[in-house]
């Protein structure tokens, strides 16, 4: 047996014996597709937070994370989004969508 098999689960532990602290169910169900994009203009918090509003109000968009300093905003969604979608989201939130980083 490894160190990982011969360690026990503490009872009440989110943590399985591994120590990750997802079983990988939650994973699984939550699946869905990570797309990253390039958008142009986002200088500041008050930027990323316009983007990941706009962007979050698409169906099916579970996850937004804008990055200003990189320009990037990394979307997860139940299904694939088309990029039209997402420009005119961008669009709405006052800054150029320059596609998939």
């Amino acid at each position: 047996m490894t160190a990982e098999t011969d360690t026990p689960r503490t009872a009440g532990s989110c943590c399985s014996s591994t120590g990750s602290c997802h079983d990988g169910a939650a994973d699984a169900q939550a699946g869905g597709v990570t797309t990253v994009y390039e958008v142009k203009g986002m200088t500041c918090g008050h930027c990323e937070g316009a983007v990941t509003e706009e962007v979050s109000g698409i169906e099916g968009v579970t996850s937004v994370q804008a990055e200003a300093a990189t320009g990037r905003v990394t979307v997860t969604a139940a299904a694939p989004l088309t990029d039209d979608a997402v420009r005119a989201a961008v669009d709405e939130a006052g800054y150029e969508l320059v596609g998939r980083a």
